[in-house]
């Protein structure tokens, strides 16, 4: 049977299993959204295209599945680049399909062209850098082959941005729709077999340890191994630390984590790691600058290191270990878990993880460097306030990760998404409401004002849709991070980092949305008038402008 190509390409997205698709349409895209008025696919208009990527990646990261964007030509496409480029670093299944100017005008200076020819703006050249895929479809011939190459890239272990680009008129050819028989639409779920030698030497290291550490990266959480990890750390009394962006891969309120470790951190499982570990199990986390605070040479010294990846870049980028793993991390701590049990492995010596912590802080405050002094006492509460009215659980995703990563406990029921990959300010609300297509739980977005002023029309993509959100405003008048810096290394030159915010009352009353301020501990009474679950509010936290964290981003 032939079919037009868009009408293909909508299929296409179905068999990856796409629910929802969000963009902005445009003349040389339409026949693509005519052909989504007939599918099952629900499509999302939004108010910028960077928002509609940053929505497909956060769909992407709660479903665990394809997310997907759609635009028109030009600038439609261009306005994609960071939201794509933020997919790229965090290793998200997100297929972009943009629209382009029919072929016969390529090079002729057509509306919006960007094919690379004649001088107009090359768009292959402009993803190239930051997608697994990408691909200006001018025939129909070979459109098997490339349907089949994204699938790859999107449906692999460790998938990435893929980006079809797709000419007015090539839409409109009709191809057969056996095309689509053509592709392989499953995942490779074949059970990955772990070598007996590196479970024994793996087994023998931590038997000859006195005191392990658990590192736990985002590579955890990835391989769906939480449960394997908790059964290891608790038979064998091991401690658990994970990066920021692994927040969660245990229950931080369990008895064994030790939260967080990074610069921007406590320094509990810093101070942990350089003064009682003397084995470090480096399980799916990359060690990057903000985890080994900057690449200190001596958080690692004088330890035996065994580290599991299952990516070969990762291993031994930054530090040397005793054992490599080169694994799928799901399959090695399944069957490491398994081995402890057959072998019956002695526990190690119980560790008093809260004590120890209690220490920490007291040395901490007696040195004068705690990281957030009596300024930040509302922010800290409100935290406390969000674990005890979220026993269930909660979905966060956070551009202040600051905040979060030393107030907030986040249980084996949260789902904890901090701004990480590439750090685009702007990014926690679209993400959200890219998640709150696809989840029924209270959703929360947290966000600086500066980042709020880049994303904030996107709440009337929530209005529109009656989407439930929560977003957390952190009001303080400035780029918090910028005037930190300029601070404490630039002797208070203040430049372009301060300035004047709106009445955040009167624009939440403007969205048809609710509207709270906390500006001490006794306004979290307010909050009980608020719908978490199915409204939409924002909720402004007042902060100092002239109150700074106190740590160093060495910057």
């Amino acid at each position: 049977m032939q079919i037009p190509v868009s009408e293909l390409i909508v299929r296409y997205m179905e068999r990856l299993g796409v629910k929802a698709i969000f963009g902005i349409p445009g003349s040389h895209i339409l026949p693509v959204y005519d052909a989504l008025y007939d599918s099952t696919i629900k499509t999302v208009l939004v108010k910028h295209e960077q928002a509609a990527g940053f929505m497909a990646g956060g769909h992407a990261r709660v479903t665990g599945g394809v997310g997907a964007c759609i635009t028109t030509a030009g600038p439609g496409a261009t306005n994609l680049v960071t939201a794509i480029a933020s997919a790229y670093a965090d290793h998200l299944p997100v297929i972009a399909v943009t629209g382009e100017a029919p072929t016969y005008l390529f090079g002729k200076g057509g509306l919006q062209e960007s094919s690379g020819e004649g001088g107009s703006i090359d768009q292959v050249a402009l993803f190239a850098g930051i997608t697994r895929y990408h691909k200006l479809v001018e025939r129909t011939d070979y459109l098997a082959t490339v349907l089949n190459q994204a699938a790859k890239h999107l449906l692999s272990k460790t998938p990435g941005p893929v980006v079809l680009s797709i000419p007015y008129n090539i839409q409109k050819e009709a191809v057969d729709a056996s095309i689509l028989d053509e592709i392989a639409f499953g995942r490779a779920n074949g059970e990955c077999v772990i070598a007996d030698d590196y479970i024994a030497k793996s087994i023998e290291l931590i038997r000859e340890a006195k005191r392990p550490l658990i590192i736990a990266g985002y590579g955890c959480i990835r391989a769906n191994a939480r449960e394997a990890l908790r059964s290891i750390s608790e038979r064998l009394n091991i401690p658990v630390t994970s990066s920021l962006k692994a927040k969660g891969a245990v229950d931080e309120r369990s008895a064994l984590a030790l939260g967080s470790l990074g610069v921007t951190s406590g320094g509990y499982a810093m101070r942990y790691l350089e003064q009682e570990a003397d084995l470090v199990l480096v399980l799916g986390a990359g060690f990057n600058e903000r985890t080994s605070y900057v690449w200190d040479k001596h958080l690692l010294a004088g330890k035996k290191l065994i580290q599991v990846d299952n990516s070969a870049q990762q291993l031994e980028k930054v530090f040397r270990a005793d054992l490599v793993v080169h694994a799928d991390l799901g399959a090695y701590l399944k069957a490491l878990d398994s081995a402890l049990q057959t072998q019956n492995l002695p526990a190690k010596a119980p560790v008093d993880v809260a004590g120890f912590i209690a220490a920490a802080q007291k040395q901490t405050d007696d040195a004068g460097e705690t990281i957030f002094d009596a300024k930040f006492d509302q922010v800290c509460a409100f935290y406390a306030w969000l674990e005890q009215q979220f026993p269930d659980g909660l979905v966060m995703f956070d551009d202040n990760i600051v905040f979060a990563q030393n107030f907030y406990r986040v249980s084996h029921k949260d789902r904890f998404y901090p701004n990480t990959g590439i750090s685009s300010l702007g990014h926690a609300i679209p993400a959200a409401i890219g998640a709150g297509c696809a989840v029924d739980r209270p959703l929360f977005a947290m966000i600086g004002d500066g980042g709020f002023h880049m994303c904030a029309m996107e709440i009337m993509t929530a209005v529109n849709y009656d989407i439930p959100l929560n977003v957390v405003l952190f009001n303080n008048n400035t780029m918090g991070l910028i005037r930190k810096n300029q601070h404490h290394l630039y002797r208070d030159r203040f430049i372009d980092c301060d300035f004047t915010n709106p009445d955040y009352a009167l624009l939440a009353k403007s969205f048809g949305i609710h509207h709270a301020r906390v500006e001490n501990e006794q306004d979290l009474a307010k909050l009980a008038a608020l719908d978490f679950r199915k409204g939409i509010n924002l909720i402004e936290v007042l902060i100092d402008q002239d109150a700074y964290p106190n740590y160093s981003s060495r910057r």
